[in-house]
């Protein structure tokens, strides 16, 4: 694979995108290229406020971009609900979905509006609930693509923890964090082998930025003194090259499914786009198996077992 810019990403003109988490870092990046490559671009988000910057900042960068905000809280299955039921009846095909939101070792145990853990209710089920709402919408596309955005921590001893997913008892920051990380890329997975087995066409891939300074970075645990900022920044790359993997699974033709991007660099940290290592515990399809029907039972979104018009239609309207 030769160095890859967003220089070279192909025209995405008529193409619907939604990015979550698009208000700043690595969402806004990814956001603000689809658009210059003329995508139109729903950025999926829980504060309006941000939300209008963040447009006004791009439409001020590219000038013909077709972009706006909506609501979709992604630690809220009610807002992802609404959200998916207002695309739904406009009917419009959604062409690539990238769930990039995400909530990084918070040092204090936090709960989303539903009670789950919250990284691992926002990073992994907001994105498994809000991907099977908007299924129907993808599938009328030819070859849609659900690209989720992981992380080098997957691998830094990361694992499910089903005795004990939402960290009720010893909430350790980083492992918390590492699990919704492994989760992100046992769905993708998953998700392909359930679009090869029932005929979807539909390509699910992930990537990780490396070492890239965004405020998921400068916000989490022990990130409070400017020395580990820094010491990031040395080591890692801007929010604009961290988004270059996730840019490349969205568009590029030669991006596979079930693949796994990040840059290709010393440890992964930064460097140009390429294959990303992926460890063990992702590649179990029990495991993944095992977390898909947890995830349903938790979100109470039932995936369909066919593409049947009534069994998708039914998925938005749970």
């Amino acid at each position: 694979m030769q160095t890859w810019t967003a220089a070279d990403i192909a025209s995405q003109t008529g193409k619907l995108v939604i990015v979550t988490g698009a208000m700043g870092g690595l969402g806004f990046e990814t956001a603000l290229e689809l658009a210059r490559a003329g995508a139109e671009v729903i950025l999926a988000g829980r504060n309006k406020e941000k939300g209008s910057v963040a447009t006004q900042r791009i439409r001020q960068q590219v000038a013909s971009a077709k972009v706006h905000f909506e609501d979709a809280d992604l630690g809220s299955l009610e807002s992802i609900k609404a959200f998916a039921s207002r695309m739904l009846n406009q009917g419009r095909p959604i062409d690539i979905l990238i769930n990039n939101a995400g909530v990084m070792a918070p040092p204090k145990r936090g709960s989303t509006i539903d009670g789950f853990e919250l990284q691992f209710g926002t990073n992994h089920l907001g994105h498994f609930a809000l991907t099977g709402r908007l299924l129907p919408l993808m599938l009328r596309c030819d070859q849609p693509r659900v690209v989720t955005v992981s992380s080098l921590m997957h691998r830094m001893g990361g694992d499910i923890h089903f005795d004990d997913l939402q960290w009720t008892s010893r909430y350790k920051p980083n492992a918390a964090y590492a699990q919704s990380k492994l989760a992100n890329l046992l769905f993708t997975f998953e998700l392909q082998r359930r679009s090869n087995a029932n005929g979807w066409g539909l390509i699910s891939n992930a990537a990780h930025p490396g070492a890239a300074t965004t405020d998921l970075i400068s916000n989490g645990a022990g990130m409070d003194k400017p020395l580990n900022m820094k010491f990031v920044s040395l080591i890692g790359h801007s929010a604009a090259a961290g988004a270059l993997p996730t840019l490349y699974a969205a568009t590029s033709p030669d991006a596979k499914p079930m693949s796994y991007y990040g840059p290709k660099g010393l440890f992964e940290l930064k460097g140009a786009v390429g294959p990303a290592i992926v460890s063990g515990k992702a590649k179990d399809p029990a495991t993944a198996t095992r977390l898909w029907d947890v995830s349903e039972e938790l979100t109470d979104v039932r995936w369909p077992d066919t593409r049947s018009n009534s069994a998708l239609k039914n998925i938005a309207a749970q």
